[in-house]
């Protein structure tokens, strides 16, 4: 039997780990100012919401960057959350999710909260000898030369 994988040094878990541990601080901010059920990964769509109205699954997906998928996962969760309601658009197919009241009350306060979290970032970039926001473009460079499903196979034994 091989050894487990998972149990090396891994290279990324560090930065997944960050992401987990910047995304805890911010829902603690949210603790303590009393807005609770909110996760950082709903803020986006709703700031979104907030400025442009009613919008299907796929819009918000396209202009938030991420798969229907994810983006239907968070429209369910936020709907549980009372956060966003859908309503049949113009076709039985589509979905327009709005904001409820409960979630244009505390708008303000997440935009600030978005806002105040750029620059923080922003700051820490600065703060680094070497920036996270240019090792992500030198990375993306890097994989435009060669992607990374190619530098995968070339570590796979040949089948």
């Amino acid at each position: 039997m091989t050894h487990d994988p998972t149990e090396e040094t891994s290279v990324w878990r560090p930065l997944r780990r960050l992401l987990a541990d910047l995304d805890d601080e911010i829902d603690q901010f949210y603790a303590q100012r009393g807005i609770t059920n909110v996760r950082p990964r709903f803020v986006g769509p709703l700031i979104r919401l907030g400025h442009h109205g009613a919008m299907t699954i796929r819009e918000l997906a396209d202009a938030l960057e991420v798969t229907h998928s994810a983006m239907s996962q968070t429209v369910a969760a936020l709907r549980r959350d009372d956060l966003v309601r859908s309503a049949t658009g113009s076709d039985a197919r589509t979905r327009q999710i709005t904001l409820t009241d409960r979630a244009r009350q505390i708008l303000p306060l997440l935009e600030a909260e978005w806002r105040a979290s750029e620059a923080a970032l922003r700051e820490l970039d600065a703060e680094t000898p070497y920036a996270l926001s240019r090792a992500v473009a030198d990375l993306r460079e890097a994989l435009a030369r060669r992607r990374f499903r190619d530098r995968l196979t070339d570590h796979l034994p040949p089948s």
